[in-house]
Protein backbone atom coordinates (compact mmCIF):
# COMPACT_ATOMS: atom_id res chain seq x y z
CA UNK A 1 0.00 0.00 0.00
CA UNK A 2 1.26 3.38 -0.61
CA UNK A 3 2.27 5.65 2.45
CA UNK A 4 -0.64 7.94 3.49
CA UNK A 5 1.45 10.98 3.08
CA UNK A 6 2.35 10.34 -0.61
CA UNK A 7 2.18 13.49 -2.58
CA UNK A 8 0.93 15.71 0.16
CA UNK A 9 4.48 16.99 1.54
CA UNK A 10 5.45 19.83 -0.20
CA UNK A 11 9.28 20.27 -0.60
CA UNK A 12 10.90 23.59 -0.17
CA UNK A 13 11.81 25.10 -3.34
CA UNK A 14 15.44 26.28 -4.77
CA UNK A 15 16.46 28.85 -6.53
CA UNK A 16 15.70 27.69 -10.05
CA UNK A 17 12.17 26.26 -9.24
CA UNK A 18 12.32 22.66 -8.58
CA UNK A 19 12.05 21.16 -5.01
CA UNK A 20 14.84 20.48 -2.99
CA UNK A 21 16.60 16.91 -3.24
CA UNK A 22 16.38 14.96 -0.40
CA UNK A 23 17.43 11.06 0.10
CA UNK A 24 14.39 8.45 -0.55
CA UNK A 25 12.24 8.18 2.49
CA UNK A 26 12.27 4.53 3.24
CA UNK A 27 9.00 3.29 2.12
CA UNK A 28 9.68 4.74 -1.46
CA UNK A 29 13.04 2.80 -1.81
CA UNK A 30 12.09 0.05 -3.16
CA UNK A 31 8.66 1.10 -4.36
CA UNK A 32 6.00 -1.33 -5.62
CA UNK A 33 2.29 -0.47 -5.19
CA UNK A 34 0.23 0.34 -7.84
CA UNK A 35 -2.70 3.22 -7.30
CA UNK A 36 -6.39 2.79 -7.76
CA UNK A 37 -7.44 3.27 -11.41
CA UNK A 38 -9.25 6.15 -12.51
CA UNK A 39 -11.14 4.47 -15.57
CA UNK A 40 -13.37 1.55 -15.35
CA UNK A 41 -11.84 -1.81 -16.29
CA UNK A 42 -12.18 -2.60 -20.25
CA UNK A 43 -13.47 -5.63 -20.77
CA UNK A 44 -11.60 -9.01 -21.48
CA UNK A 45 -9.00 -10.91 -19.83
CA UNK A 46 -5.41 -9.69 -21.65
CA UNK A 47 -4.28 -6.67 -23.00
CA UNK A 48 -6.62 -4.40 -24.42
CA UNK A 49 -6.44 -0.90 -25.91
CA UNK A 50 -8.93 1.04 -27.39
CA UNK A 51 -7.73 4.52 -29.36
CA UNK A 52 -10.37 7.35 -29.74
CA UNK A 53 -9.29 9.84 -32.77
CA UNK A 54 -9.60 12.51 -32.47
CA UNK A 55 -10.20 12.63 -28.08
CA UNK A 56 -13.10 13.71 -26.93
CA UNK A 57 -13.79 17.14 -25.93
CA UNK A 58 -13.86 16.54 -21.99
CA UNK A 59 -11.11 14.38 -22.40
CA UNK A 60 -9.26 17.52 -23.86
CA UNK A 61 -10.60 19.82 -21.15
CA UNK A 62 -9.10 17.72 -18.32
CA UNK A 63 -5.37 17.76 -19.82
CA UNK A 64 -2.94 20.47 -20.28
CA UNK A 65 -3.73 21.50 -23.67
CA UNK A 66 -5.01 25.18 -24.17
CA UNK A 67 -4.63 27.81 -27.46
CA UNK A 68 -1.34 28.24 -28.40
CA UNK A 69 0.11 24.12 -27.25
CA UNK A 70 2.49 23.15 -30.82
CA UNK A 71 -0.32 20.65 -31.36
CA UNK A 72 -4.03 21.06 -31.78
CA UNK A 73 -6.73 18.97 -29.68
CA UNK A 74 -7.61 17.69 -33.41
CA UNK A 75 -4.54 15.97 -33.53
CA UNK A 76 -4.37 14.17 -29.84
CA UNK A 77 -5.85 10.50 -29.93
CA UNK A 78 -7.05 9.31 -26.39
CA UNK A 79 -5.80 6.06 -25.78
CA UNK A 80 -7.36 3.52 -23.17
CA UNK A 81 -5.74 0.41 -22.43
CA UNK A 82 -4.51 -2.22 -19.93
CA UNK A 83 -1.56 -2.56 -17.66
CA UNK A 84 0.34 -4.84 -15.51
CA UNK A 85 0.28 -2.95 -12.27
CA UNK A 86 3.09 -3.79 -8.98
CA UNK A 87 0.26 -6.05 -7.55
CA UNK A 88 0.31 -8.77 -10.63
CA UNK A 89 -3.26 -7.93 -11.46
CA UNK A 90 -4.65 -6.33 -14.67
CA UNK A 91 -5.64 -2.67 -14.65
CA UNK A 92 -7.02 0.27 -17.09
CA UNK A 93 -5.25 3.64 -17.60
CA UNK A 94 -5.18 6.27 -20.37
CA UNK A 95 -2.71 8.49 -22.28
CA UNK A 96 -3.24 11.16 -24.77
CA UNK A 97 -0.98 11.01 -27.74
CA UNK A 98 -0.49 12.74 -30.90
CA UNK A 99 -2.67 10.84 -33.52
CA UNK A 100 0.56 10.37 -35.66
CA UNK A 101 1.37 7.59 -33.42
CA UNK A 102 -1.73 6.03 -31.19
CA UNK A 103 -1.31 2.91 -32.96
CA UNK A 104 2.87 2.67 -32.38
CA UNK A 105 2.35 3.21 -29.04
CA UNK A 106 -0.44 0.78 -28.18
CA UNK A 107 1.79 -2.22 -29.85
CA UNK A 108 4.69 -0.37 -27.40
CA UNK A 109 2.17 -0.99 -24.32
CA UNK A 110 1.13 -4.28 -25.31
CA UNK A 111 4.96 -5.60 -25.40
CA UNK A 112 5.52 -4.28 -22.11
CA UNK A 113 2.29 -6.09 -21.04
CA UNK A 114 3.36 -9.47 -22.95
CA UNK A 115 6.56 -8.72 -20.84
CA UNK A 116 4.46 -8.34 -17.50
CA UNK A 117 6.46 -5.50 -16.72
CA UNK A 118 4.78 -3.36 -13.95
CA UNK A 119 3.61 0.49 -13.86
CA UNK A 120 1.95 2.02 -10.95
CA UNK A 121 -0.44 4.14 -12.67
CA UNK A 122 -1.13 5.68 -16.22
CA UNK A 123 -3.10 8.63 -16.42
CA UNK A 124 -3.14 11.98 -18.10
CA UNK A 125 -1.59 15.05 -16.80
CA UNK A 126 -3.80 17.52 -15.62
CA UNK A 127 -2.96 21.72 -15.28
CA UNK A 128 -3.04 21.23 -11.72
CA UNK A 129 -0.43 18.47 -11.47
CA UNK A 130 1.95 20.52 -13.93
CA UNK A 131 1.68 23.10 -11.72
CA UNK A 132 1.33 22.12 -8.42
CA UNK A 133 4.38 23.04 -5.68
CA UNK A 134 6.43 20.13 -5.70
CA UNK A 135 6.09 16.48 -3.78
CA UNK A 136 8.90 14.79 -5.34
CA UNK A 137 7.41 11.36 -5.04
CA UNK A 138 5.08 11.06 -8.83
CA UNK A 139 5.13 8.43 -10.26
CA UNK A 140 2.80 8.28 -13.00
CA UNK A 141 3.20 6.98 -16.79
CA UNK A 142 2.02 9.46 -19.59
CA UNK A 143 2.70 11.12 -22.67
CA UNK A 144 1.33 14.18 -23.89
CA UNK A 145 1.49 17.68 -21.39
CA UNK A 146 1.95 21.08 -22.64
CA UNK A 147 4.96 22.16 -21.21
CA UNK A 148 8.67 23.23 -22.05
CA UNK A 149 11.72 21.07 -21.66
CA UNK A 150 13.44 20.77 -18.05
CA UNK A 151 15.20 23.65 -17.40
CA UNK A 152 14.72 24.68 -20.83
CA UNK A 153 12.31 27.51 -22.66
CA UNK A 154 11.30 25.38 -26.16
CA UNK A 155 8.45 22.77 -26.09
CA UNK A 156 9.28 19.20 -24.62
CA UNK A 157 8.63 16.76 -26.94
CA UNK A 158 5.67 16.05 -24.24
CA UNK A 159 4.05 19.56 -25.10
CA UNK A 160 3.90 17.34 -28.89
CA UNK A 161 2.36 14.31 -27.90
CA UNK A 162 5.41 12.43 -28.79
CA UNK A 163 7.12 11.53 -25.58
CA UNK A 164 6.06 8.96 -23.19
CA UNK A 165 7.77 8.94 -19.51
CA UNK A 166 7.56 5.44 -18.07
CA UNK A 167 7.38 4.65 -14.02
CA UNK A 168 9.69 8.68 -13.30
CA UNK A 169 10.20 6.96 -9.41
CA UNK A 170 11.81 4.18 -10.51
CA UNK A 171 13.55 6.03 -13.33
CA UNK A 172 14.57 9.84 -12.35
CA UNK A 173 16.03 12.15 -14.69
CA UNK A 174 19.51 13.51 -13.66
CA UNK A 175 21.37 16.87 -14.93
CA UNK A 176 24.36 15.11 -14.31
CA UNK A 177 26.33 11.81 -13.98
CA UNK A 178 27.52 13.37 -10.33
CA UNK A 179 23.84 13.31 -8.84
CA UNK A 180 25.29 13.77 -5.24
CA UNK A 181 27.33 17.10 -6.04
CA UNK A 182 26.07 20.59 -5.63
CA UNK A 183 24.46 22.10 -9.04
CA UNK A 184 22.86 19.13 -9.47
CA UNK A 185 19.47 17.79 -10.40
CA UNK A 186 16.98 15.09 -9.97
CA UNK A 187 13.80 14.00 -10.71
CA UNK A 188 11.45 13.13 -8.47
CA UNK A 189 13.57 14.98 -6.39
CA UNK A 190 12.94 11.97 -3.69
CA UNK A 191 14.15 9.30 -6.18
CA UNK A 192 17.73 9.75 -5.10
CA UNK A 193 17.72 5.60 -4.53
CA UNK A 194 16.88 4.89 -7.63
CA UNK A 195 20.48 6.38 -9.30
CA UNK A 196 21.77 3.30 -8.42
CA UNK A 197 21.05 1.33 -11.32
CA UNK A 198 23.13 -1.32 -10.82
CA UNK A 199 20.43 -2.53 -7.87
CA UNK A 200 17.79 -3.46 -10.52
CA UNK A 201 14.31 -3.01 -8.85
CA UNK A 202 11.01 -4.25 -10.52
CA UNK A 203 9.59 -1.17 -12.40
CA UNK A 204 13.42 0.29 -13.34
CA UNK A 205 14.40 0.47 -17.13
CA UNK A 206 17.55 -1.29 -18.07
CA UNK A 207 19.06 -1.00 -21.42
CA UNK A 208 18.38 -4.26 -22.20
CA UNK A 209 15.08 -4.87 -20.84
CA UNK A 210 11.61 -4.97 -22.38
CA UNK A 211 11.06 -1.24 -22.16
CA UNK A 212 13.77 0.07 -23.92
CA UNK A 213 13.14 -3.10 -26.48
CA UNK A 214 9.35 -2.17 -26.85
CA UNK A 215 10.21 1.50 -27.78
CA UNK A 216 12.86 0.56 -30.19
CA UNK A 217 10.67 -1.87 -32.05
CA UNK A 218 8.79 1.40 -33.17
CA UNK A 219 11.53 3.71 -33.49
CA UNK A 220 11.47 5.62 -30.54
CA UNK A 221 15.09 6.22 -28.86
CA UNK A 222 15.56 6.20 -24.76
CA UNK A 223 16.86 9.10 -22.40
CA UNK A 224 18.77 7.08 -20.27
CA UNK A 225 21.39 6.55 -23.15
CA UNK A 226 21.70 10.04 -23.73
CA UNK A 227 25.38 11.12 -22.62
CA UNK A 228 24.73 14.78 -21.77
CA UNK A 229 22.37 13.62 -18.87
CA UNK A 230 20.49 10.79 -18.18
CA UNK A 231 16.82 10.82 -18.56
CA UNK A 232 15.65 7.22 -17.50
CA UNK A 233 12.30 7.70 -17.76
CA UNK A 234 11.67 9.21 -20.79
CA UNK A 235 10.67 8.01 -24.73
CA UNK A 236 10.79 9.92 -27.68
CA UNK A 237 9.89 9.64 -31.58
CA UNK A 238 12.68 12.11 -32.17
CA UNK A 239 15.24 10.92 -29.27
CA UNK A 240 14.86 14.49 -27.81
Amino acid sequence: MPPPWLGTRVLPTTGDGYGEQRPTPPALRNRRFTLPDTLPMLPGTGFKAVVTDPAPAQVIARSTWAPGCPVGASRLSWIRLTFRGFDGERHTGELLVNSSVDDQLVEAFRALWDADFPMEQLAITTVAERDADPTGDGNGTGAFNCRPTTGGSSYSQHAYGLAVDVNPFQNPYVRSQNPYEKGDLVLPELATSYLDRAAVRRGMITPDGPVVKAFAAIGWGWGGAWNSLKDYQHFSQNDR
